[in-house]
């Protein structure tokens, strides 16, 4: 009998197979899983096999994240960071403190300022005027949506009162129409396609980055949702496939490549290409993204019905869908036959519709395909659309960190969207009883990417930090096993690995080690447990200190 090259003893072993749940010891032969059992695995131990002993230690699938935007994330790291605080003393020091420790960059750049930070969602201009007055500053909000500029960023922009609003987004203003210092959604662009590009060793560095940081939260693999040039920040896509040809891309990554909202199916000829272009090692780019609506705090997301006032009467505002409903059954269809995922972004009620119809055209055009349609957000999901996603196979891709209590969502977002509309949010137990898949990512950097703090608020329908014991929607909760599942096993299947996500005999070996047996402690305490080794096919890829 031939002996393992690693063997996990003395469980607990998180198996993810529901016909065999819980195990005890785990084998590993080059990159797959080559027995899964209890005391007679231990026969595969020879004098060359390493033994990880996991007493009071849980092992679990990988985890996958089927909505990341990596190299921005990892780029962003290196740049001026607001994320970890709301206050708004707190982003003007760290601002200023930014751009006083780089005094040649040309632009002051970064991102994570929460719009709950300042009343209406909206900094001014003249805030950042007050710590960076003579430099142009660029700042992303958390969620990615908008951005926060000085005065001197508007002026190089050529912005003034007489500049219209783009087709696909909107320039904040004040009371005489001049730009007050926000953009929102493709308005960023106005600004973004000024500041520097990062350059192919930015982005190769960003993307190293972020890929310890993943591994080290026990993520073996990503879709990352955006490849392509969007309001003004450069193509990732260079950076996965230097690393995938010089071996140091350790995740396995799938490629969402961006649907140009302006334009339509002449660029699906050149998504073929790209396809073919980028598929190398662990990287393929076999997805197309299609944002088709922006998010509620802003009012930009796709609503069946009018989004309401301060006062809570209705406004002639419902929010925008960046494409056509009828055209865009046409390109999923399309996309469909030509073998393409679509990644959707659909946030409000409207969109979730419009893209369960685009997937249910190209179903009835072409048959029920191996595509893997999947709709990631769905903040706002009509009650009458919850049981399509099981009928026409579209996965459900949530992000459970913010189906919580926060103050961006209680005073963001449901006093905007009213009472009925405000308790369709986030329905994540009413898609798993209807018999949706679910899979589960985090969008970072918009939140953080920890699956960890993501299955303690799915779970709890809490923030792992919450004290008032307010619980989000508690009918919504899903239960631990079947949120892990969504975060190994579905996310897994979304980004087409079939043969990950579980753990069984033949499967790849992306394992991770926890420090505590998640599914016999409290529910309440999830988020304390940690990381303390992941593997990637049987290699080891980060080892907690």
């Amino acid at each position: 009998m031939s002996k393992a090259d690693l063997v996990f003893t003395h469980g607990p072993v998180h198996t993810g197979d529901p016909a065999r749940s819980r195990a005890t010891a785990l084998a590993v032969t080059g990159e797959r899983i080559t027995a899964v059992g209890h005391d007679e695995v231990r026969e595969l131990i020879g004098p060359g096999t390493e033994v990880v002993d996991l007493t009071g230690r849980l092992l679990i699938p990988g985890f996958q994240d089927a909505h990341i935007h990596a190299v921005y994330g990892g780029t962003e790291l290196a740049t001026c960071d607001l994320t970890g605080t709301v206050g708004v003393d707190d982003y003007l020091d760290r601002v200023r403190a930014y751009a006083e420790a780089n005094p040649d960059q040309a632009w002051i750049t970064g991102s994570g300022w929460s719009m709950e930070s300042f009343e209406g969602g909206l900094p001014t201009r003249q805030l950042l005027d007050s710590v960076v007055p003579d430099r142009p500053v660029y700042l992303t909000n958390r969620d990615h949506h908008g951005a926060w500029a000085n005065t001197r960023a508007l002026e190089l922009a050529g912005l003034t009162g007489d500049t219209p609003d783009p087709a696909d987004g909107r320039i904040e203003r004040e009371a005489d129409g001049s730009p007050s210092g926000v953009l929102q959604e493709g308005a960023t662009a106005l600004v973004a396609r000024l500041v520097p590009p990062s350059t192919a060793a930015d982005r190769l560095a960003g993307l190293l980055r972020a890929q310890r940081l993943l591994h080290s939260l026990g993520i073996t693999g990503w879709q990352d949702a955006l490849l392509g040039v969007f309001n003004g920040q450069p193509d990732p896509s260079d950076a996965y496939l230097a690393a995938a040809r010089a071996g140091t891309l350790t995740a396995r990554v799938t490629g969402a490549l961006w649907w140009e909202r302006d334009r339509g199916a002449d660029q699906i000829p050149e998504l073929v290409a790209r396809r073919d272009e980028l598929s190398h090692g662990r990287f393929r780019a076999g997805s197309v993204k299609i944002m088709q609506d922006g998010i509620a705090e802003n009012f930009t997301a796709a609503m069946t019905s009018p989004y309401l006032d301060g006062c809570g009467c209705a406004t002639g505002n419902s929010g925008l869908s960046f494409v056509d409903p009828a055209a865009l059954r046409e390109h999923v269809t399309a996309l469909d036959a030509l073998d393409f995922q679509v990644h959707f972004h659909a946030l409000g009620d409207r969109a979730v519709r419009e893209a369960l119809d685009a997937v249910e055209a190209a179903r009835a055009a072409n048959g029920r395909r191996a595509t893997r349609h999947h709709l990631a957000h769905l903040q706002v999901v009509h009650p009458q659309d919850v049981a399509r996603f099981a009928r026409i196979g579209a996965i459900a891709n949530i992000q459970p960190l913010w189906a919580a209590h926060e103050p961006q969502m209680d005073e963001l977002t449901i006093p905007f969207l009213g009472p009925e509309r405000a308790a369709w949010q986030y329905p994540f137990g009413d898609l798993l009883r209807a018999g949706a898949t679910l899979a589960a990512g985090s969008d970072w950097p918009v939140s953080s990417p920890d699956p960890l703090a993501g299955l303690h608020v799915a779970v709890n329908r809490m923030e792992p930090a919450a004290t008032d014991g307010r619980v989000f929607l508690p009918e919504q909760r899903l239960d631990l096993v079947s949120a892990l599942a969504a975060y190994t096993a579905g996310s897994a299947h979304v980004n087409g690995h079939d043969d990950a996500g579980s753990l069984r005999a033949g499967h790849l070996a992306d394992l991770v080690v926890l420090d505590r047996d998640i599914l016999t402690a409290p529910a309440e305490e999830i988020a304390e447990a940690r990381v303390l080794r992941t593997y990637v096919g049987g290699q080891l890829v980060h080892a907690a200190g």
